[in-house]
């Protein structure tokens, strides 16, 4: 007995949520179920990743069992670079890592898997099995493996011939026949023949489950995984499944009992353990090769930039203060071993910076670098704004630093390509995130796949509040209706107890939008790639590369520096010498716009909520602004009144102690930065920087046991070599006060925001406020022209041009430039809007109009002749009112366009066969007598030249339908668009609303039940949005919902998380008949009883002779499937009843056709057609 309980049994086959949607053995939770059973040891297997290795290894190393890594990789039927469809396909096989060697050999397979194999799943091959089996442990995988295949195929020998290769290839002792049972049928025809081969090859064995989930009872959430993956409900017939519930982690006994007539392959589990004993190495810097010009040795390199960049940021104002302060920081730096580090930020700045490629001031700690501000890769004085050094580089805790950068967001691929170039393209790559399911996407995900209304999921995951980091468990606490709903509905019970389970977990992997990593060697040598639109991409995440010490770099993409450079380059058109560099960042002018609210558009500044606080506070500078860029947040914002009173009555601030004033008296007395409660610790009481920022960081990560004795240190001080330090006491400092100042720098530490990084936003801001304050033209358009692709924006913006008094018009041909353009007291559209119209194309208008502006239709096509000008472009430059200016109407240049082109083309052949007038060339008439002149035509009407503009570029450019209705919008609609897609929405969740809009286009689909629904995009003056229109809604409005129609809207507001809000239309009626002083739903009566009345409504009015008669069904069939889809309403009278009724489902097209086939079913006494003019024959 005692034999029997000591048995050992190690999972060799675990895909945990790492598989994305194909398994479910979740990390943080797996192990718990491992010691509950005794296991010592488990691997991870994950199908063709390693995305969860590092996560795993951590925690099996916390919970005491050996990790051993690994990967269940596909390998190619031919080679990795065969991808025909249906011949190559793939067979799954598992390797494991014995040492570093094999580690190393499986990162690099796993990652040619994705870069050169992937074809549908990333695949090796034979070749790099050849290449790369050292160091690792293979075994034949699951039925999906060759050898299994072979057998289930019938082919016994090649089942054996395979085994035999493998054998030979990684060596005996290092490859395992893989025995496993799962109740599956095909495992009764395999097993046997597998321990058959066994016996006859001496290929050992080995058993494993394909654990795909923890316990039994986790089988229902792995089904509904994927469903998630494959789009699939749990009632869906062609799903895929597992046929059993056997795929979890079993324990010691039950795979004993299994495998009862084949004891050794469970013990070979233990043996393959013992074998197995890499380990991730974490801590240790590998920062790749910079190489300094001229020869030089790169510390020489880099303390000669350092001390040029002194003196040019500092001219004529060195002092020994600043010279002491760079050489400490040189120091440090070379003591850290981050001079490299510095050089290779420094080097891609300068390059950035010399293709005038926008570059940002910094971001994050960095600021606080006086080398880095000195060398040029930060561009904030750290001096002046006071800023600590130590909070980026701490000599005491040597952790990887990390500077933030900020490009032009549509250059920021130049830098990351120079970078390419520079270390070489494998040794840089992008890093991995992982899009999760939060608790209201597992609610709506899982609710989709147990086949429940979309209303009633949709209820449930409303309940769940929208807050960061909100869980299901912490929903059920805080939200009473959720929790009543729980308890008392067993279709939500169930629905959240699944969603409990799914929570949390990679639903599908993604590229950080800014995480670069560069390495000494090629990247392979470290970490295991994948590749994402073909680009190679880190399978481990940004926390872990760092902890693997590589060198992460953020290179971000950033907007606002897009619009300030497009600004100073507008300005320096007509201001030649303006320069961001000068600007007065103690402009008072500046200062004065932002106090009186004027924050649209900028950086930062511009949400309702910061706006507020602004107009309270009244900046006077920039430390003002860093001030409010740190409290306008979660935490810190209580703060906030006590920091304006203190601003406006100074004798109300009172201090724990003189000594504290010149640290917060910047902010009004209340601390707001970690670099004051650094400051508070120097100064009070003797710390170092280094022990003061370790302070700082346990208090932020609330680290109660180092927080305690440095409490002690702080009151009494510390006579510990290398922490000596005086103490609050010996300074002067009462012991009750020292406490209390240390409590509160408890209570706000863990909020305190780093100011080095709210000093590199204010700068940002201040530079867009400046320019808005003194270059609103140049400015909004720049802004503008960053927004193009959100209408919304476009619109939001456009509104702020009118209160500033710019009228933004449509572009000019002669004016416009590829964004919006500056023109006098006006902004024009840039071509950039126009639909079809290319770059290479617009880059040819403004170069050709240089010399001379285009003076008519027929010069500028002839001019931009051979320049990708086509006759598509050309219609949709008129269409957009690009020539408005140039000829009398578009009605005509439309007629002409075709006129045109021809006569361009005859000229250009006969000046090709040289028969031009010589003379007539020579002359230089200013308009040739063979010019094609536009005619004059009458124009279109103003609503058919708006419908124009919003075909060709998506917006109204010239103005907007809506603006006739502007008094019906005043008094019928009861918000804006603008306001229920803004940073307000929630407010409106679940609020029935009313709107004036315009119908911009219609997406009609098809239910599951066979009936219609709509997606109707609305625009109003404020923006546009999306309408769910539900079949019965639908049935009743169809007729009204014409594109370009104005309507009236009423409905529910839903705002989902990380989705613009939708409304879900109870109602539309259109604007004409509409009474603006009665409700929505007197007008809806009302227009109910003037259609059943049939009174003034447009329609065909038809008497047929009973409603199951032949002939109903023949007008049924004309109306429903083959006139279907106009405007005009169709009313019944059957002559058998005298009932009369409106037809709600059927909205048809007006045409003779249909009049008189209508009259030959019915005889023309009984088809009145009403208010429609007689249509054009």
């Amino acid at each position: 007995m005692s034999d029997v309980t000591q048995r050992q049994f190690t999972h060799l086959h675990v895909h945990t949520e790492y598989s994305l949607l194909d398994g479910a053995c979740r990390i943080d939770r797996m192990f718990d179920r491992l010691k509950e059973m005794g296991q010592t040891a488990c691997a991870i297997t994950d199908h063709g990743v390693m995305y969860g290795c590092v996560a795993f290894f951590d925690a099996a190393k916390a919970a005491g069992i050996k990790p051993i890594i690994g990967c269940e990789v596909y390998v190619a039927t031919r080679t990795r670079f065969d991808k025909v469809n249906r011949i190559d396909g793939n067979n799954h096989l598992v390797l494991l890592c014995k040492n570093e060697t094999g580690y190393k050999n499986l990162i690099k397979m796993v990652s040619a898997g994705f870069t050169e194999g992937f074809y549908s799943k990333p695949r090796v091959d034979k070749e790099l099995l050849e290449k790369y089996h050292e160091g690792l442990i293979c075994l034949s995988a699951c039925l999906a493996g060759e050898v299994p295949q072979a057998i289930l195929a019938g082919d016994y020998e090649r089942a054996k011939q395979t085994a035999l290769y493998f054998r030979d290839l990684f060596g005996a002792g290092n490859y395992y026949l893989e025995l496993q049972d799962h109740g599956l049928e095909e495992d009764s025809v395999v097993l046997p023949q597998l321990i058959r081969l066994a016996r006859e090859t001496g290929i050992p064995m080995v058993a494993t489950n394909d654990a795909h989930y923890i316990s039994r009872d986790d089988a229902k959430m792995q089904s509904i995984l994927l469903c998630i993956q494959t789009g699939k409900t749990i009632a869906d017939a062609d799903r895929m499944e597992f046929q059993t519930d056997e795929f979890y982690l079993k324990s010691t006994d039950e795979m004993y009992d299994l495998f009862s007539l084949v004891p050794e392959a469970c013990e070979n589990t233990n043996k393959i353990a013992e074998q197995c004993n890499f380990s991730f190495t974490f801590g240790d810097t590998k920062l790749p090769y910079f190489k300094a010009p001229d020869g030089m040795e790169n510390q020489a390199y880099f303390e000669k930039l350092c001390y040029e960049g002194l003196e040019r940021r500092y001219p004529g104002k060195v002092t020994d203060a600043l010279r002491e302060r760079l050489a400490y920081e040189i120091n440090v730096v070379k003591n850290m071993g981050y001079t490299n580090y510095y050089l290779i930020v420094y080097d891609f700045i300068n390059y950035a910076k010399s293709r005038d490629i926008p570059v940002g001031p910094g971001r994050g700690s960095g600021a606080g670098s006086l080398a880095a501000y000195c060398v040029g890769i930060t561009d904030i004085d750290p001096i002046r704004y006071n800023l600590i050094f130590e909070r980026f580089l701490n000599p005491e805790r040597v952790s990887m630093p990390d500077f933030d950068v900020d490009f032009c967001y549509e250059r920021r691929q130049e830098v990351i390509d120079y970078v390419n170039e520079k270390y070489g393209r494998d040794h840089v790559a992008q890093i991995v995130t992982f899009g999760t399911m939060a608790a209201r996407a597992a609610v709506r995900d899982v609710g989709r796949v147990m086949g429940l209304p979309y209303q009633d999921v949709d209820k449930v995951a409303k309940l769940i509040p929208m807050e960061l980091k909100m869980t299901l468990k912490k929903a059920l606490e805080v939200s009473p209706d959720l929790k009543a709903l729980y308890e008392a509905d067993s279709q939500v019970h169930d629905l959240i107890d699944t969603s409990l389970k799914v929570e949390g977990m990679p639903r599908h992997a993604s590229t950080h939008a800014a995480g670069v990593v560069i390495t000494r060697e090629p990247a392979t040598e470290y970490v295991p790639l994948s590749t994402n639109d073909g680009l190679p991409v880190t399978q481990f995440n940004m926390v872990e590369i760092e902890r693997l010490g590589l060198l992460k770099m953020d290179f971000l993409g950033l907007r606002t520096l897009t619009v300030i450079h497009d600004t100073e380059t507008a300005v320096r058109r007509r201001e030649p010498d303006f320069r961001m560099a000068n600007i007065d960042y103690d402009d008072p002018a500046t200062y004065t716009m932002l106090a009186k609210g004027e924050t649209e558009g900028i950086f930062q500044l511009e949400s309702t909520g910061m706006t507020q606080v602004l107009v309270g506070m009244r900046p006077k500078n920039l430390e003002d602004i860093i001030a409010l860029i740190s409290l306008y947040r979660p935490g810190p914002m209580d703060s906030i009144p006590t920091y304006l009173r203190n601003r406006r009555e100074p004798d109300k601030i009172t201090y724990k102690t003189p000594k504290m004033a010149h640290i917060v008296d910047v902010t009004n007395g209340v601390v707001i930065y970690q670099e004051q409660v650094m400051q508070i610790c120097r100064e009070l009481a003797g710390f170092s920087f280094g022990q003061a920022d370790n302070v700082r960081r346990a208090m932020s990560k609330k680290k109660l046991k180092v927080m305690e004795a440095e409490r002690e240190h702080f009151v009494h001080g510390c006579t510990e070599p290398g922490k000596e330090c005086n103490g609050c006491v010996k300074n002067g400092i009462p012991e009750a006060v020292a406490n209390e100042i240390y409590d509160d720098m408890i209570s706000f530490a863990s909020y305190a925001f780093n100011k080095s990084h709210a000093a590199c936003y204010a700068y940002v801001a201040f530079q867009t406020a400046y320019l808005k304050c003194h270059y609103p033209q140049e400015f909004m358009a720049a802004l503008l022209t960053s927004v193009l692709d959100n209408t919304t924006k476009v619109i939001e913006y456009t509104t702020e041009c009118q209160r500033l008094g710019i009228t933004v018009q449509q572009p000019d041909i002669n004016v416009s430039r590829g964004g919006f353009t500056a023109d006098g007291g006006s902004i024009r559209f840039g071509l950039n809007a126009v639909k079809s119209v290319g770059r290479g194309l617009i880059d040819a208008v403004v170069r050709l109009r240089a010399g001379e502006p285009y003076r008519s239709l027929y010069d500028f096509c002839k001019r931009l002749r051979g320049n990708e000008l086509n006759r598509r472009a050309l219609e949709n430059l008129i269409k957009a009112g690009a020539f408005d200016r140039l000829e009398s109407s578009r009605r005509a240049m439309l007629e002409s366009v075709e006129g045109i082109l021809k006569s361009i083309e005859t000229d250009a052949r006969q000046n090709l066969e040289g028969q031009m007038d010589l003379f007539g060339m020579l002359s230089g008439d200013a308009a040739p007598a063979n010019e094609f002149r536009v005619p004059d035509m009458p124009e279109y009407t103003t609503s058919e030249l708006l419908k124009m503009e919003k075909e060709v570029s998506g917006l109204y450019l010239s103005g907007h339908p809506l603006d006739a209705y502007r008094a019906q919008i005043a008094q019928i609609s009861t918000c804006t668009v603008a306001q229920l897609q803004g940073e307000d929405a929630k407010q409106f969740d679940n609020q029935t609303v009313t709107l004036v809009c315009i119908v911009v286009r219609n997406k009609i689909m098809t239910t599951k039940s066979n009936t219609l629904m709509a997606f109707t995009t609305v625009e109003d003056l404020t923006g546009t949005m999306e309408l769910l229109i539900f079949p019965r809604v639908l049935a009743d409005c169809r007729a009204v919902l014409q594109e370009n129609a104005v309507i009236v809207a009423n409905g529910r507001v839903s705002v989902k998380e990380e989705e613009p809000a939708r409304l879900v239309v109870d109602g539309i009626q259109p604007i004409d008949s509409y009474d603006p002083t009665a409700s929505f739903g007197r007008n809806r009566v009302q227009r109910v009883q003037r259609e059943v009345s049939g009174e003034g409504v447009n329609g065909y009015f038809l008497t047929v002779p009973s409603r199951q008669c032949a002939e109903m069904h023949k007008i049924e069939n004309l109306l429903c499937n083959i006139f279907d889809g106009g405007t005009a309403r169709v009313y019944f009278r059957f002559a058998d009843t005298g009932q009369k009724m409106l037809a709600r489902h059927m909205a048809v097209v007006d045409d003779p056709l249909l009049r008189a086939e209508l009259a030959q079913i019915l005889g023309a006494d009984n088809v009145k057609v009403q208010n429609f003019p007689n249509p054009a024959k």
